[in-house]
């Protein structure tokens, strides 16, 4: 099973690139809600205006983020739709693990059963006795 994306390999690669850095997770995550300027996210952070906005350019590269120009202010925003393509591809590769998981989990059952069946009755009879404890 192979996962397919509306995504190309470049713009995941700058999807999960971008997500790598906590203080861009941060970002993120603080304009989902609402609107904020560069200025008032670069407040909270203990690095330079200039650090912050090469982090707010990584995520407009990665378009999870959109910025516009409003007077002498640039104001950032969650751009929800990149979002949930990102969410969507993870969700498909948790299936894609999910079902690859539950197939070996099917095999080693198989395997364990054979196992049993090759070894033959128990020959202390403990398999046919009662446990005591139920």
């Amino acid at each position: 099973m192979v996962v397919r994306n509306e995504l190309s390999d470049e713009q995941i690669d700058r999807v999960f690139q971008a997500l790598a850095a906590r203080t861009r997770r941060d970002i993120l995550r603080r304009t989902i809600d609402h609107e904020q300027s560069v200025s008032e996210l670069a407040r909270d952070y203990d690095m330079s205006f200039a650090a912050v906005q090469k982090h707010v350019a990584v995520l407009e590269a990665a378009e999870l983020i959109v910025k516009r120009a409003e007077g002498r202010e640039r104001l950032v925003r969650a751009n929800p739709d990149m979002i949930a393509h990102a969410r969507a591809l993870l969700a498909r590769y948790e299936e894609l693990w999910r079902s690859r998981i539950a197939r070996l989990d099917d095999l080693l059952a198989e395997d364990a059963a054979g196992a049993r069946d090759d070894r033959g009755p128990d020959p202390s009879g403990s398999a046919d006795r009662p446990n005591q404890g139920d």
